[in-house]
């Protein structure tokens, strides 16, 4: 068994299995840049162990992820310029996790629980296996505050749910319950809250017991298939951002989310 604990990630290796948790419950493991690299870490040291055969992407504090980090967007103020640069950077930073989850070709599993907001939604929607409990709870938040999808986040829905539903998803931006979105074939299966350790190790054990080549070679062929313009469409929603952080939708989005209340948008 091997441990590596960081400030932000845990990372434990037991019978084959990584675990990564995300651990910033403060913020229910909001992507900021320093989870962001320790993220990257643990999935680069889980892709060279020959002994790692499955992965098991998880948060602490009884929820998936909120998102993008909403504290750090702002950190450099308000002011257009800094914004837009600020935003730009993280968003690179999140497409970057996103394509890593697709390039290891060993088989990802997302645990969801709580918030599985925004970034963290779609991050989700890269891994290969997702199991939710019960209390999870769905959100594709940027229509809220007036920015569109990042992760890959209208890209993987397409690919997942088709367009019709992609633009319900993220227009609109309302929450689903884990049935609505089992419903949507969205999680491989839906628990309650207290099965979920269980019935993501079973999965992760089976998954661990199969011809590690086999399935590597089934995920990159599934990537030629079905991911093979995430990068792309990772590079038009940095641009497309980059002109919506500029927008005055995006400064009255933010603010109302500060101060909670309702955005008025003057189109």
């Amino acid at each position: 068994m091997t441990l590596m604990s960081q400030a932000l990630v845990d990372y434990q290796v037991t019978n084959h299995i990584a675990t990564i948790t995300m651990n910033d419950p403060k913020t229910l493991n909001a992507f900021s840049t320093p989870l962001k690299g320790a993220i990257m870490e643990a999935l680069d040291k889980a892709d060279q162990d020959n002994e790692v055969r499955v992965i098991v992407l998880q948060g602490s504090g009884n929820n998936f992820s909120s998102g993008g980090h909403i504290g750090e967007m702002l950190e450099n103020g308000m002011e257009s310029e800094a914004l837009v640069a600020k935003l730009d950077f993280m968003l690179r930073e999140v497409a970057e996790v996103s394509l890593k989850l697709r390039n290891i070709h060993k088989p990802i599993i997302a645990k969801l629980e709580g918030a599985v907001a925004g970034a963290g939604m779609n991050l989700a929607l890269t891994c290969d296996f997702r199991i939710a409990a019960d209390n999870a709870k769905f959100v594709q938040a940027f229509v809220n505050i007036g920015l569109i999808p990042d992760a890959g986040g209208i890209y993987l829905l397409n690919q997942l749910v088709g367009a019709a539903k992609t633009t319900e998803l993220v227009m609109l931006g309302d929450k689903l319950k884990a049935d609505d979105v089992a419903r949507l074939d969205l999680v491989n299966k839906v628990v309650s809250a207290e099965e979920l350790d269980n019935e993501v190790n079973v999965l992760a054990t089976r998954l661990s017991q199969l011809p590690g080549k086999a399935l590597a070679s089934m995920k990159h062929m599934i990537n030629i298939h079905a991911f093979s313009g995430l990068n792309e469409a990772l590079g038009m929603e940095v641009e497309q951002q980059n002109i919506m952080a500029q927008t005055d939708d995006f400064k009255e989005g933010i603010t109302a989310f500060m101060e909670k209340r309702k955005p008025v948008y003057n189109q």
